[in-house]
């Protein structure tokens, strides 16, 4: 079933990613986006004792309240969804699913701008949702994990224990993640103390503490760094992509310490291996290369520079592939708004080889 919720829901995005400049309201994001993910969940959208659109809520003294949509189960509402423009940013919009939440005995309740869903639940105080969604999910950015999670909540798979049992832990994962995202980025004097205690007996004056929070810095960066390069060179069977670090010395602690001048992403990771399950419908893996740049990833044919393959420029926020099906000489760079859309040239690709080959 897995399988087949990915399918739909990747076709979603891309449904999603082409209509969205024509979609300029909430009621037209929830028509076009939302309820076909209703239906994707496998619950029927045009029966009202299952899905209930503008279900009334009435909040205190306010009457005439409506919420977006009620799914029910055995009667019981069992999830409630509340939509926004594709436009706005859920994370700033939960105090309205707030309201309804306390009011509706639903369990979980969801809000989402058609491509991001974030999902809340009473994990702290019973019948008051929390601030924080305990799972969020990005249609653009399927994961395994992510499908797993969401089956619990279809039609067919729906599973109260299983979803509760899971939801407090990824709540707090999530949690934790963001500060350990946190301190990587800007180590706090917390976490340098933490560390540099174990290690170093004299007392941390301002001085010191300064300084090792940038040593702090580097070394979470250089280690990061190290851990993505050993991935990528095992993912992809390369031998000499990454430069060795079994060579370098290592530096006195009052000594500058070198910054990684870049670090191989996980996109860039994941966008190379599907330009090499492209290749090789036509190439040996042995003869598909990749040289990671502070600029761009590269993909070569022969590991040699003047036969690029094309080069991934996911450095910024917007994501482009530059294809050189014209000549190495005559790069062009296309946007893409998923990594999926890298098939989408496969022609391309497969033709660059072709104007290399003898």
């Amino acid at each position: 079933m897995m399988e087949d919720l990915k399918l739909k829901l990747q076709q979603l995005h891309q449904r999603v990613d082409s209509l969205k400049d024509q979609i300029n309201t909430e009621e037209a994001t929830k028509n076009a986006f939302v309820m076909p993910f209703i239906q994707i969940l496998g619950y029927d959208i045009f029966n009202p004792t299952e899905v209930i659109p503008e279900f009334i809520c009435d909040i205190g003294t306010k009457k005439g309240e409506k919420i977006d949509y009620v799914i029910k189960r055995d009667g019981e509402p069992i999830l409630i969804i509340e939509c926004k423009n594709w436009k706005e940013n859920v994370d700033a919009h939960n105090s309205q699913l707030h309201r309804y939440y306390h009011v509706s005995k639903s369990r979980f309740g969801v809000l989402t701008n058609g491509h991001i869903y974030n999902f809340y639940a009473d994990l702290e105080k019973p019948n008051i949702m929390d601030e924080k969604p305990f799972f969020t999910l990005d249609i653009s950015d399927l994961k395994d994990t992510s499908l797993k999670i969401l089956e619990n909540f279809s039609k067919n798979g729906y599973n109260l224990e299983e979803i509760l049992d899971s939801a407090e832990g990824l709540k707090y994962i999530k949690a934790i993640r963001n500060e350990f995202e946190k301190e990587i980025q800007e180590p706090s004097d917390e976490m340098v103390r933490l560390l540099v205690n174990r290690f170093f007996s004299k007392p941390l004056t301002a001085p010191r503490l300064i300084a090792f929070r940038e040593y702090t810095k580097k070394a979470f960066s250089s280690s990061i760094n190290e851990s993505i390069n050993f991935r990528l060179k095992n993912a992809l069977n390369i031998s000499e992509a990454v430069p060795s670090k079994a060579g370098e010395q290592i530096t006195a602690i009052d000594n500058n310490v070198e910054t990684p001048k870049f670090i191989t992403s996980e996109e860039e990771i994941e966008g190379s291996q599907i330009v090499k399950a492209i290749l090789r419908e036509v190439l040996p893996a042995s003869r598909i290369a990749f040289r990671d740049t502070q600029s761009y990833f590269g993909i070569l044919l022969d590991d040699n520079n003047r036969k690029p393959i094309c080069r991934l420029h996911f450095n910024s926020s917007n994501k482009y592939i530059e294809l050189f099906n014209n000549g190495k000489d005559n790069g062009e760079k296309k946007l893409i708004s998923s990594l999926d859309e890298i098939y989408n040239y496969k022609t391309e690709l497969l033709s660059t080889i072709k104007n290399f080959e003898p």
